[in-house]
């Protein structure tokens, strides 16, 4: 998970010369020490700190140390607990926050905030992992971190992280644990704890936003693997923080994979995504502005920088433009039906008639991920034409639209379905299909069923017996141009992106497979996409 962060700093390190670092080790509460590294200024202080926390090897923060100097900061890298120099146990996260009696953020903050060096003001930073260290510590209320700077990072584990929907992100988590090398028994914890348990719930935040001192800058993208935690953070901190947070948020949303400040996402090249108005996304011009008091007008840039898609390679095509708003979601919206009907259309207009659909759902030959919010195997929009012609694949389109189509914000999929197995997963995908026959996914949403009155309690289905659910897509800005059409998978199984359902009524990962058999109900009253389409401005 350390791209984005690499991404984001490469520009600023292999131009900068290189600074010795005074190497220490921070004691946690528990006498775990962790290996920090300081990196101080010329002359006299005490000055603000920048402070960077995370598994990927402190020495990463050479140059961007020396550049922090440079500009009148301290900089502190530390290796997270039980990496590289640090002492501790080998475990993604969990010690990062307030569980089981480890406060390594808030500790080492407090460190920090003692020493001689310090005014008492600090700012984190850091992107992906790096990010995620921020969240845990921002929700410990530790009052001397006044600043965040967070890129494609989240404040939850187990919603929209590890889990999607309450299904195991298999790609995503199995890969990135072994790429980092944490200790094996890593993923056993993650995968038996299941589902929202209180060990989830003291590796989060989303209860703890109003502990939150921190002004703060949050970057994701529209396919990037944590493009839904980015934005309920960004509303968490903005709206539930305490006074130090609340209004003090800026959220940034390009149209970019989990390698942000790219023009390029999957199989699209997207113009001018690399050119943010009023750099918002500048850690140097954020952390002058909310640590040392600098005018440089970045408090006052609008709360939201997003980026509208458009059509690709179309001239005059709508959309592919930076916008700016007050809040979050940013355009006025009117909430329209997508009706989904039995011979495979999709129309806005309400069907006289109820018909359904079945599909056959089998975890042993699962519907192959394309695309989407990945981290290890391709990501971002791509062709999805190779599964549309699968029988386990639900493919509903409408005719060629008469006029662009502004989509921003969350759509709502309504699903009505019954099974013959007592759990099955829930896949809703939106995409816009090409004149030429091209099918790029859009946006997307998950739901294991037995999960659909919370994500903290599994209800079995009842064999036969439909239920109504409703799934959330991740957010989007996309404008449809004319002469595109929309087209909306249903499926229950997207490998490796998610785990497939062993549709057997236990636990995840234990008994035999099962295939289940899935109806889908139609018509008015039925399954539908509730779409929010931007209002004529």
């Amino acid at each position: 998970m350390n791209r984005s962060f690499l991404v984001l700093t490469t520009l600023i390190i292999s131009s900068l010369a290189v600074s010795a670092p005074q190497t220490y080790k921070a004691s946690m509460r528990d006498g775990t020490k962790l290996a920090t590294d300081v990196y101080l200024p010329e002359g006299d202080g005490p000055w603000p700190v920048i402070f960077l926390r995370f598994p990927y090897n402190k020495a990463m923060g050479t140059g961007i140390g020396s550049e922090a100097n440079k500009r009148g900061f301290v900089f502190v890298a530390q290796d997270t607990r039980g990496r590289f120099a640090s002492e501790g146990e080998n475990l993604p996260f969990d010690a990062d926050g307030q569980a089981d009696g480890k406060w390594d953020g808030y500790d080492s903050a407090e460190w920090i905030a003692k020493q001689p060096w310090c005014n008492g003001k600090i700012g984190t930073w850091g992107g992906s992992a790096g990010a995620i260290t921020q969240y845990l510590l921002a929700g410990t209320g530790q009052p001397n971190v006044v600043s965040q700077h967070l890129t494609v990072g989240s404040p939850s584990l187990f919603r929209d992280s590890i889990y999607r929907g309450g299904i195991f992100r298999t790609a995503m988590v199995e890969d990135w644990l072994k790429m980092t090398q944490f200790e094996p028994r890593a993923l056993d914890l993650w995968t038996k704890n299941y589902p929202l348990t209180q060990y989830w719930l003291d590796r989060e935040i989303i209860g703890r936003y109003g502990k939150v001192n921190a002004a703060g800058v949050h970057i994701g993208g529209w396919f990037d693997i944590f493009a839904q935690a980015t934005l309920d953070a960004f509303l968490g901190y903005q709206t539930r923080g305490s006074p130090g947070a609340r209004g003090k948020q800026k959220l940034v949303m390009g149209p970019w994979t989990h390698a942000v400040l790219n023009d390029k996402a999957g199989d699209l090249t997207f113009p001018g995504a690399k050119r943010i108005p009023g750099d918002v996304q500048d850690p140097w011009k954020w952390f002058a502005a909310t640590l040392q008091g600098q005018a440089n007008g970045i408090l006052e840039a609008p709360a939201v920088t997003y980026y509208t898609m458009g059509a690709i390679g179309e001239e005059g095509a709508p959309g592919n433009q930076w916008h700016t708003a007050a809040a979050w979601p940013p355009v006025k919206t009117q909430d329209r039906m997508l009706y989904l009907s039995a011979d495979h259309k999709a129309a806005f207009e309400s069907p006289s008639e109820s018909h359904k659909l079945s599909f056959t759902s089998d975890p042993v030959n699962p519907v192959p991920s394309i695309g989407g919010y990945e981290l290890t195997i391709p990501a971002g929009p791509k062709d999805q034409q190779p599964i549309e012609s699968r029988p386990d694949v639900l493919v509903f389109t409408t005719e060629p639209l008469s006029e662009p189509m502004e989509v921003t914000g969350n759509a709502i999929a309504r699903v009505k379905i019954n099974s013959d197995a007592p759990d099955t997963d829930l896949i809703v995908r939106l995409c816009d299909v090409y004149p030429d026959g091209r099918s790029f996914n859009i946006c997307e949403g998950a739901l294991r069923l037995s999960l659909r009155d919370g994500p903290d309690h599994q209800i079995w289905l009842k064999a036969g017996e439909p239920v109504s659910v409703e799934i959330k897509l991740w957010p989007t800005s996309m404008i449809f141009n004319r002469g595109h059409r929309l087209r909306v998978h249903i499926a229950s199984t997207s490998f490796r992106a998610l785990e497939p359902n062993r549709q057997n009524g236990q636990p995840p990962r234990t008994g035999d497979n099962r295939i289940a058999n899935n109806t889908v109900f139609l018509g008015k009253e039925a399954s539908c996409l509730v779409l929010p389409v931007a209002e004529e401005k």
